[in-house]
């Protein structure tokens, strides 16, 4: 990637090793490349977060979600970090954002009647449930999950890897020293099941069930009162991976209000990378989730979905993952020697 963090022709190229010129006449359609070629070049061109040319100025992409969604996205700085990257690569590439919040036991003719405007590119879907994803699945209507994966492949997604960001998170707490880690977590999501997981594979030996520590709601108030019943119960720890911030913020109020020392006594890492993460006391260690390019990038997919089945090409749902990067703050530190 150039020195200025903006993906470049000449990246791709190097990345696929053909020439800068093949690179620009598959991405603007001047010109002839072999199209089995031309596909490769547009979908690296996606993977790498290069702002393809637009062909859809003027239209307009629907965020599809559930109410319980906007409800979580009013608390979650994590969503609106997701939409705003959303927004801003449609700004920059002239696209109308709309949304569709679905009721519980929503009709699906509602949906069906939202996505035939004659200006639609397709959908986005952020937190939706299962069942909207069945419908979408069988609508024919283009869509791209956001923050989402389809675990029947159906529909493409972009999407952290959610399984490697607590993997790293763990790995660095056990370079540390330290094996009794808990994992802090929040069930029903698949992205948050991708993080236990990521936490279990890095544990391997050292896993024990009993340190999977649910809490009811993404709150730091559900967080502080979960872990405070787990230091009543004695279980043996040196260590918390939350699977969101918000859950690592009331782990350490918790520990703190019971007269411990963090990182000293027992170190927590986050995992989003918020940026009020840095003036909580002490700073906290997180797992930084790249969420603006997220957002961004799903609408890039989405807007090259649509142009593939425009031109009759076949291309297979991809689920785009991205890297995720670990920030070293003053929330972890080796375990206390006994």
């Amino acid at each position: 990637m150039s020195v200025s963090g903006r993906t470049k022709i000449s990246d791709i190229a190097s990345r696929l090793g053909v020439s800068t010129a093949t690179v620009s006449r598959a991405l603007s359609g001047n010109g002839y490349v072999r199209e089995q070629l031309a596909s490769r070049i547009r979908a690296t061109a996606i993977e790498m977060n290069y702002a393809l040319p637009s062909t859809a100025s003027g239209q307009k992409v629907l965020i599809v979600s559930s109410q319980e969604a906007m409800i979580d996205f009013k608390r979650s700085q994590f969503t609106m970090y997701v939409l705003e990257g959303l927004r801003e690569r449609a700004e920059s590439r002239d696209i109308r954002i709309e949304s569709y919040i679905y009721q519980p036991n929503q009709r699906f003719e509602d949906l069906y009647d939202a996505a035939q405007a004659p200006d639609l590119i397709g959908l986005l879907l952020v937190s939706v449930d299962d069942a909207t994803l069945e419908y979408v699945r069988g609508s024919g209507i283009p869509a791209v999950m956001v923050n989402g994966d389809d675990p029947e492949m159906t529909l493409s997604s972009v999407t952290p890897c959610n399984r490697s960001a607590a993997t790293l998170a763990t790995k660095h707490l056990m370079a540390q020293g330290h094996r009794r880690i808990l994992f802090l977590n929040r069930p029903g999501r698949r992205t948050i099941q991708r993080r236990r997981e990521g936490w279990q594979d890095a544990m391997a030996e050292h896993y024990n069930p009993d340190f999977v520590i649910d809490v009811d709601d993404w709150t730091a108030e559900a967080a502080s009162a979960r872990v405070a019943d787990v230091l009543e119960s004695n279980l043996p720890f040196s260590a918390i991976v939350a699977a969101g911030d918000i859950l690592a913020v009331g782990a350490v109020s918790a520990l703190q209000a019971k007269g411990y020392v963090v990182p000293k006594d027992v170190s927590v890492i986050g995992i989003d990378g918020l940026p009020q993460g840095q003036y909580m006391s002490p700073a906290l260690t997180s797992v930084k989730i790249p969420m603006q390019t997220v957002g961004a990038l799903s609408l890039d997919l989405l807007i090259e979905t649509c142009r593939l089945v425009n031109a009759d090409i076949d291309m297979p749902a991809r689920r785009i993952e991205l890297a995720c990067e670990l920030i070293h703050r003053e929330s972890v530190c080796p375990p206390a020697k006994k």
